[in-house]
């Protein structure tokens, strides 16, 4: 038998992967491949290429060696490059010119590398773990892939045409469900990762855990156990961010998930306890429902409680319609696991759950990075402070992304990313998040822009605002689903526009269009002004604007 050891895996989903990838080599008769062990055991026939069994593994985007090579790495383009630069010591920061080391591998510091390189630099991105970090992984793409899914078998099972449709409720296959999400996630890692690296001769990856030496240069302690000094002329920190865990007593001693054991779960239990009320919560909340779990929500506050509360209003009445239990102001005093079911303690009384998931916000990851010998300070959540130029307190040392005390989305991350890159190599670029838009993927969905009128109020500006609700949207009207609002904010006196709610089944497709009229700094009758096509839901926009002027009941359907 032949024996790989392989890196990057991160559920069994990914060792089915690797083992097709496997067998599908000419002289492998067989293959074992085990996610817990991280290595794979083979069948083969005399001759088979060593070399071939490796690029099929890393044709997914993982890393594969013989379990009885000293060197991990096999020879050949980017990875031998790494090779000869640990052997030989720090090349990289004595070939001229300046190099930038990148810590992490996400949206923050992929964005920062390619335009580092893309204006002379080179670069050195270190990776403790998997290639493309939180989003691509165990993050966006994996939730949104699951959401899909349980939205279509919502439909199967009930819609507003079921009058003239009939509704078949379908059988939930949730390992073949695991299967086709991690196959997605695999390809994308690799196509907008793994493979861009490999052909970037300007970028070399390092796999290991960095910490700072000094302001200058990191130790990085490589997979294989070795530690290696990279000096550098500037630094990025792009080290993202982990579940948090509330101090709940007794919850630390059992099997609870985060969203990211959640999410490859290749079971769906009959009793789902949320602890959480925010994006992550509900997202994977009314996911797991309509996969046919019976769930339960114990938000300390209420849904959504930092937004306009119409927002968290609207999505528990819609979550309780689908039978959701949505218990306000909820908290578990204590949390134990006995004879394989959860037992919770809360002020409501007691909650007994199949399964447990925790989706209480995420802690930046900065504990192990030995900051204090930087000089980069963080706040008291451990999230590195920095400025709009993604400059920390420390000379020639950034940061980006959900390490930060920025907004944690991806797409924050992948712009401070390239921002901090411009000026890394001598540009003066900032980031500005006064429209930066948010969406949660609950149906209906959640989006907002700019202000709240509260968050106005805070920062001393009237406001006036209008609520348009869905009933007087033809798009909606058509679909017959009216549930939800679209609400404008405008500044009184100028009438521009600050801020846009939205709860619609394509709220996340319309915000940019507000976005956009903030950043244009619209005003309410300009945006009421116009061409919207009809029936699209962004037309909403319109009828919401032109609400501040008119009576829009009074109007024809699409009259302008």
């Amino acid at each position: 038998m032949t024996e790989l050891k392989i890196n990057g895996m991160t559920c069994d989903a990914c060792a089915v992967h690797v083992k097709q990838a496997l067998e599908s080599v000419p002289g492998v008769q067989s293959a074992e491949v085990s996610y817990a062990k991280g290595s794979a055991r083979l069948a083969i026939a005399g001759g088979t290429s060593p070399e071939a069994l490796i690029a099929a593994v890393a044709g997914l985007g993982y890393r594969a060696a013989l379990a009885d090579a000293s060197d991990p790495l096999p020879k050949g383009g980017r990875l031998d490059r790494a090779r000869d630069w640990v052997a030989g010591g720090d090349k990289a920061s004595h070939d001229g010119g300046l190099h930038i080391a990148v810590i992490g591998s996400g949206g923050a510091a992929m964005a920062a590398a390619l335009k580092a390189v893309e204006r002379g630099a080179r670069v050195t991105l270190i990776e403790r773990g998997t290639i493309g970090g939180t989003c691509v992984n165990v993050g966006c793409v994996p939730s949104k892939i699951m959401i899909r899914a349980a939205h279509i078998a919502h439909l199967r099972r009930e819609s507003p045409f079921d009058g003239g449709l009939q509704a078949n409720a379908p059988v939930v296959l949730r390992e073949r469900l695991l299967v086709q999400q991690q196959a997605r996630v695999d390809a994308l890692r690799y196509a907008k990762y793994e493979s861009i690296l490999d052909g970037n001769p300007a970028i070399t990856r390092l796999a290991g855990e960095a910490r700072f030496k000094d302001g200058h240069s990191l130790f990085v302690r490589l997979i294989e156990g070795r530690e290696h000094v990279v000096s550098f002329d500037r630094c990025l920190i792009a080290t993202g961010a982990g579940a948090a865990v509330p101090p709940i007593p007794g919850l630390r001693d059992t099997p609870y998930w985060t969203s990211t054991e959640a999410l490859v779960s290749d079971t769906i239990p009959a009793r789902l306890a949320v602890i959480g009320s925010s994006v992550v919560a509900v997202e994977l909340a009314q996911a797991f429902a309509r996969l046919g779990a019976k769930v339960t929500i114990l938000a300390r506050s209420t849904l959504f409680s930092r937004e306009d509360p119409a927002i968290g209003e609207t999505v528990t009445a819609a979550f309780r319609a689908e039978g959701i239990e949505v218990l306000d102001h909820a908290q578990a005093s204590q949390v134990a696991h006995m004879d394989g079911e959860f037992v919770l303690n809360t002020n409501q009384g007691e909650l007994r759950a199949d399964r447990l998931l925790v989706a209480t916000g995420r802690t930046p990851n900065t504990n192990s990075l030995n900051l204090e010998a930087s000089g980069v300070t963080v706040d008291k959540q451990g999230a590195i402070e920095i400025d709009p130029g993604m400059r920390t307190s420390a000379p020639d040392i950034y940061a980006s992304g959900d390490c930060t005390d920025q907004p944690q989305f991806v797409y924050v991350a992948a712009a401070a990313g390239t921002r901090a890159a411009i000026n890394m190599t001598g540009g003066n670029a900032a980031l500005d998040l006064t429209a930066m838009p948010a969406v949660a993927f609950t149906d209906p969905q959640v989006a907002t822009v700019g202000l709240s009128e509260q968050a106005a109020h805070d920062a001393g500006i009237e406001t006036d605002s209008r609520t348009l609700t869905l009933d007087n949207v033809p798009r909606a009207l058509a679909n017959f689903d009216t549930r939800g609002f679209i609400k404008l904010v405008i500044e009184e006196g100028s009438h521009r526009l600050i801020g846009v709610q939205a709860v619609a089944p394509e709220a996340g497709e319309l915000i940019q269009t507000a976005a956009l009229a903030i950043r244009a700094r619209m005003t309410a009758q300009e945006l009421a002004e116009q061409l919207f096509p009809y029936l699209t839901m962004v037309e909403g926009l319109k009828l919401a604007a032109q609400t501040f002027s008119k009576d829009v009941k009074q109007l024809s359907c699409c009259a302008g």
